[in-house]
């Protein structure tokens, strides 16, 4: 392959991935067409792109770029960038699902790299499990909210109480008379 061609291709990768600051590599070598095209769309339909290129031109593209380099540091060969998703642990939730449910048998974790750090396949499945961005907010939610409605409940059952027994008294002492 020419240098030209060569410098095509790096830029066209860079191109695609400008902006991406979070993504994970897979393995897809050794899979047929139909189960290419069966990944393909089931991340395509989970918001989730990818991306086959050869390790070495992936690394010339991503070479100014802080948060991708370490994603090719020490790769041969061919390999499959994914990104996509709100935030990298859906991400890291999704890609780690899909390879555990073997429904595709030469899709592999290979690593990634999150906030510019390079992560193993054993450290991207222990990111899996972390909560994401939505299960997050609903934890922070929860713990913003929770003080104030212990409060409002407090003051509510002794206002009702109290409530409760000045109705009796009204009650008995129109009984009365």
């Amino acid at each position: 392959m020419s240098k030209y061609v060569k410098s095509l291709i790096s830029n066209e990768i860079k191109n695609r991935l400008e902006g991406v600051q979070d993504a994970i590599l897979v393995d897809v070598v050794g899979m047929n067409s139909e189960s290419t095209f069966g990944i393909r769309k089931l991340l395509r339909g989970k918001n989730i792109q990818m991306l086959v290129v050869k390790r070495s031109l992936a690394g010339r593209a991503v070479a100014g770029s802080d948060s991708l380099r370490p994603l090719f540091e020490n790769r041969a060969g061919s390999v499959a960038i994914v990104w996509g998703c709100e935030d990298f642990v859906s991400l890291a939730k999704e890609i780690t699902e899909i390879v555990k449910s073997k429904a595709f048998e030469k899709f592999e974790l290979k690593g990634g790299v999150m906030d510019g750090e390079a992560l193993t396949d054993e450290q991207v499945k222990e990111v899996s499990k972390w909560p994401n961005r939505q299960e997050q907010i609903s934890l922070l939610l929860g713990q913003i909210l929770g003080p104030g409605a212990n409060l409002s409940a407090q003051l509510l059952g002794a206002g009702a109480t109290l409530a409760g027994q000045v109705k009796k008294l009204v009650e008995q002492k129109e009984g009365e008379a």
